[in-house]
């Protein structure tokens, strides 16, 4: 019998024109745009993919990294199985607004375990001309192992460099964070108690 298939919901988040939907669509239709239209809100894709475990399909949610679209993100974030955090390796200004993604994407999906939830970080627009580079990758993985040894892959959305790789990563961590929550439904938080009961338990000597 054939394992079913497990949905996952991945978030893309980072700062506007750091190349989130050009990965989105890179890895999902093997197709690389040069015309850049801002994402207005939320748009999602689909993929179907294979993981040793079972098969799974991934619903990529790609959120506007405008400010004005920002608060629009609450509502997506929740019930997330990864995150995907992006910045262009040639803007030193997207590197260090990860950090802010990042935590506001904890306080808003507020997950179970905050520690524990997996990010996965694309350096994207490695295509470009080495000069222009802002941020090494010596520095971009230090921040990544600071941050609990997240995954870090160095991207060109243009080019199709480790995109299917870091998605695949992406699949698997999702697909470990989809069992664990799946544990933690298992198990209530609280138990209701009968009013009836609780309001006779009074001492009656």
């Amino acid at each position: 019998m054939t394992p079913r298939s497990a949905l996952l919901k991945v978030i893309i988040l980072g700062d506007s024109g750091v190349g989130k939907t050009s990965l989105m669509n890179q890895y999902v239709n093997k197709r690389f745009s040069t015309q850049y239209k801002a994402t207005i809100g939320a748009d999602f894709l689909t993929k179907e993919v294979e993981t040793e475990e079972r098969p799974v399909t991934m619903q990529l949610w790609d959120t506007a990294g405008q400010e004005r679209f920002q608060s629009l993100g609450v509502a997506f974030y929740r019930g997330a199985d990864c995150c995907v955090l992006v910045f262009d390796v040639n803007s030193s200004k997207s590197f260090q607004a990860l950090e802010s993604w990042r935590d506001e994407f904890l306080i808003q999906s507020s997950p179970h375990e905050p520690e524990e939830f997996p990010f996965v970080v694309l350096g994207n627009k490695v295509d470009v001309d080495e000069s222009k580079r802002q941020v090494t990758q010596k520095r971009a993985l230090a921040w990544c192992q600071a941050k609990g040894n997240l995954p870090y892959f160095e991207t060109s959305a243009k080019e199709a460099i480790n995109v299917e790789q870091a998605f695949q990563t992406v699949a698997i961590k999702a697909l470990q964070q989809e069992s664990e929550e799946q544990l933690f439904s298992d198990y209530p938080d609280s138990f209701p108690l009968d009013p009836h009961e609780t309001q006779s338990s009074g001492c009656s000597c």
